[in-house]
């Protein structure tokens, strides 16, 4: 079972440049890893969000490096020689297997500690897609909620002498995440209406949870052209619905949805799906999230 966002392998050469420089990168005469040098636990996570469980977990005790660039969608993501080499030496590699190929690869060719988020949060498919996994769990705050504890475990275990600062902040995250959910729950409770028309499948999660229903333009992966036939099905829909708004967003081009907006009458919004957040010095997943509530609350007209 795969994910949607399959594409041709092109790790070989990386992987083989990756082994040359190894030694230059992380394994300088026998000092060992790079958590040795730092006194810290090294964590390399595959893109924002479950880099953002590992900071919130590790605090300053953990170094975490996010391998998608802010701003990048992470379906793109290819790997330099350098984080195919930290990915061999990392304490721990939390990953999504089947989302990101270069990583998978890379995974496959290390002997280190690993969480694949699929091991320990339960992943279903969207409607729509066949027998393909949906990876955007982190849109619904109580599955995001269940790699918390998995995470703060493996931290746990890389840095024995920092167990109970990572469980008491595990326990403060897991607070955070339960009070937004709380907020999403009374936010869309009342609302006029339920459907979402998005970019590409990224919300199944987040409608699950709150009972709204998605109409997905394109399917899990955003690299995916809709089918005119789709286009004009979503047009249909808009219009004998009554539905307002059209959602992009902020990675992907919002050319389409605006188009379709501009040909059935409705407004353009952004809806993130908190894959590659492009300032992480002014937004995090909780304003991110927050911001996504005030735009469905303002499209499904909620009291």
């Amino acid at each position: 079972m795969v994910f949607m966002t399959t594409r041709p392998a092109r790790l070989a050469a990386v992987l083989l440049a990756g082994i040359a420089l190894a030694g230059s990168v992380v394994g300088c005469a026998a000092t060992g890893p790079a958590s040795e040098e730092s006194g810290r636990p090294t964590v390399l996570a595959a893109f924002y969000p479950l880099a953002f469980v590992a900071e919130q977990i590790g605090g300053p005790e953990v170094s975490v490096t996010n391998l998608t660039t802010p701003g990048v969608e992470p379906h793109d993501l290819e790997l330099t020689p350098r984080q195919v080499a930290a990915i061999a030496d990392a304490d721990l590699v939390i990953y999504v297997k089947g989302f990101q190929p270069a990583v998978d690869e890379a995974v496959e060719q290390s002997a280190g500690r690993t969480l694949e988020v699929a091991s320990v949060v339960p992943l279903t498919s969207t409607p729509g897609s066949g027998t393909d996994r949906d990876p955007h769990f982190w849109l619904d705050p109580t599955k995001l909620a269940q790699l918390v504890d998995p995470v703060s475990e493996q931290l746990a275990a890389a840095d024995p002498t920092h167990a109970s600062t990572f469980a008491e902040q595990a326990d403060a995250l897991k607070s955070k995440l339960a009070e937004l959910d709380g907020e999403y729950r009374s936010g869309l409770g009342l609302c006029a209406r339920t459907e979402i028309v998005t970019a590409h499948a990224a919300f199944g999660y987040l409608a699950a949870r709150y009972r709204l229903e998605q109409i997905p333009i394109a399917g899990l992966s955003p690299d995916q052209e809709p089918a005119p036939e789709r286009i004009q099905q979503i047009q249909q829909l808009v219009q004998q619905r009554g539905i307002t708004t059209i959602f992009f967003e902020r990675l992907l081009s919002a050319d389409l949805a605006e188009t379709i907006a501009r040909d059935t009458g409705a407004t353009a919004a952004l809806l993130d799906p908190i894959e590659g957040i492009t300032d992480t010095a002014t937004d995090d997943y909780f304003t991110v999230m927050r911001a996504n509530l005030a735009a469905l609350r303002k499209a499904l007209s909620c009291p």
